[in-house]
């Protein structure tokens, strides 16, 4: 029986939960506050449903399958891997550019140095993270480190800004506005994409698999969606207590609005703390999961596994300063990533009754039955927020 090493175990709570919290992540939670208010708790009650069902089954099944997520979707459909792969590396190089560009932004807001030269520093940061040996223990501490500040500083402009917690409460469960481009873009900020196995993956690449630690597992999953979902709740009703107080948040940076009207100068510069944490743990994480997506299918990627996460991190500076900061893309990503979620769990849910790929593991029916209805929900919305948009 192989022990579990907890710090490992946290570390991947850590890396998804941060992979999770990027500067899409704040754009996004301000952004949806300002446009459904209170109502938007509701929001955030379903998407914690939602992602933790889709966690634990995608944790659980490359737990027990032990191998990476594209091996999977091969053994199960010839081909499928691959197209996975693509989708979740072509969404994963998109949000580290965004990623890049929010920890620049942070850099730039605490010392007034460039957005260029913060996305620089920030990327070469990140890149040392990979060089030093023992980069997975590194990055464990990392993204517990980032986590954990990400957290305490957005208790604080919670705290101060005074929101209507008793309205917050009663729209979560009676909401007056409802949107479906909301909710997906949510729950695929949150798990959508390469997030959901960012966690997944770290376990694999450090042996903390197997039925025997399936307990264990399922306590990393949801601890992962716990931390994601308190951070998103403290934004959530720091964002909240500014607009109910008459604030107008400013559309080109909606997140840095709630932290400057809620807390002066002072607040802005815990923002710039706040994007550049996010953004830097987020360029880590989504690195090492994007190209763990693809380090399977072939030794020369696999000996090279380092080397091309840091090439993969230079590419999304390099694009990011020669295009700018992607305005839309913060949301528009979450979107995407949300339209992943179905086939990606679907697949692992499929896979969870081959044999030939989980051995004797037995899926639990209420686990499959409610992963299931994800799969059908977010594809229902999926349709929902295409038809919203043509609409509009």
């Amino acid at each position: 029986m192989k022990k579990v090493n907890w710090s490992v175990l946290i570390g991947a709570a850590f890396l998804m939960a941060s992979s999770a919290i990027g500067p899409g992540f704040l754009t996004q939670t301000a952004l949806f506050t300002q446009q459904l208010g209170a109502s938007f708790a509701f929001i955030i009650l379903v998407s914690v449903i939602l992602d933790a069902i889709a966690q634990l089954n995608i944790w659980r099944i490359i737990a027990v399958a032990d191998k990476p997520a594209q091996d999977i979707a091969n053994q199960l459909v010839p081909g499928l891997g691959y197209f996975l792969s693509f989708l979740v590396f072509l969404g994963g190089m998109a949000f580290n550019i965004g990623n890049i560009a929010g920890a620049g932004l942070g850099l730039n807001v605490l010392f007034g140095i460039s957005v260029g030269k913060g996305a620089i520093i920030s990327a070469i940061i990140a890149i040392g993270i990979f060089i030093y040996r023992e980069a997975g223990e590194v990055m464990d501490t990392f993204a517990k480190c980032m986590g954990l500040l990400k957290i305490g500083l957005a208790l604080y402009i919670a705290y101060i800004s005074e929101p209507p917690l008793a309205e917050a409460a009663i729209r979560a469960v009676n909401p007056s506005k409802f949107d479906f481009t909301a909710l997906l873009t949510i729950v695929g900020g949150t798990v959508g994409g390469y997030i959901t196995f960012a966690g997944a993956h770290r376990l694999l690449d450090a042996r903390q698999t197997g039925h025997e630690n399936l307990p264990a597992i399922n306590k990393g999953a949801l601890s992962a969606i716990g931390l994601a979902s308190l951070m998103r709740l403290l934004l959530f009703i720091a964002a909240l207590g500014v607009v109910s107080a008459g604030g107008i948040l400013d559309p080109s940076n909606p997140a840095a609005s709630v932290f400057k009207l809620a807390s002066g100068n002072l607040g802005y510069k815990i923002f710039g703390l706040v994007m550049w944490s996010a953004g830097i743990s987020s360029v880590v994480g989504s690195a090492y999961t994007s190209v763990s997506f693809i380090k399977s299918f072939d030794p020369v990627i696999l000996k090279y596994n380092r080397e091309i996460i840091i090439g993969f991190i230079v590419i999304a500076c390099s694009l990011f300063l020669l295009i700018g900061k992607p305005v839309g893309i913060l949301v528009a990503v979450g979107a995407i990533n949300g339209l992943i979620l179905p086939l990606a769990l679907g697949t692992m849910l499929i896979a969870a009754y081959r044999h030939r790929i989980v051995g004797a593991y037995r899926q639990p029916l209420w686990l499959t039955i409610l992963g299931a209805a994800v799969v059908l929900t977010m594809t229902w919305m999926s349709y929902g927020a295409i038809a919203q948009l043509i609409g509009s």
